[in-house]
């Protein structure tokens, strides 16, 4: 399912019947390309790759491995963690764009997408501190405050996002 002029979303899912889920839901507004495993991700990855939809566990070269590959080749995509796990501390180093935990609805997978096309436009500043506030907000959702406030990367992770909203500031 092709549409030419969309934005391309990569999704990567090693569950056939969850690839083809997600493919139906999106297919008529993307420009879909499915991949099984990080291998295939990373061999149809290319710079007309908008958006990739990342599942986390998967066999072989995990969702966290493809992700550090695609920001180590400096593709200009954003990228969103789909997974049945919930997010913990290491998510704070993670180049990922989004958390979305498994299963997603169609809307919320859909809004998500064009919620990250939406921060393709804007400048790095601005994408940088976006990403840092969804790794908080996946974390606040699934932790509670006193937990968080024992964690020295969840406080680490507040202090960047203070940072990126002071250079954001800054440049209005």
């Amino acid at each position: 399912m092709g549409l030419s002029n969309s934005p391309v979303v990569l999704i990567v899912e090693d569950e056939p019947d969850i690839a083809e889920m997600y493919d139906i839901w999106l297919g008529s507004d993307y420009d879909t390309r499915l991949a099984a495993n990080g291998e295939q991700a990373l061999s149809r990855l290319d710079e007309t790759v908008d958006v990739v939809l990342l599942d986390r566990r998967m066999p072989g070269m995990s969702g966290d491995e493809v992700l550090a590959e695609i920001r180590a080749r400096e593709v200009d995509c954003r990228v969103a963690m789909v997974s049945a796990v919930d997010p913990d501390v290491d998510i704070v180093e993670m180049g990922l764009d989004e958390y979305v935990v498994k299963p997603p609805t169609k809307e919320g997978l859909r809004d998500t997408i064009a919620s990250l096309l939406e921060r393709s436009s804007l400048d790095a500043p601005v994408q940088e501190y976006y990403s840092l506030a969804a790794r908080r907000n996946a974390l606040e959702a699934t932790n509670s405050p006193d937990e968080l406030a024992t964690l020295e990367e969840y406080q680490a992770l507040l202090s960047q996002l203070e940072r990126a909203r002071e250079r954001v500031a800054h440049k209005l």
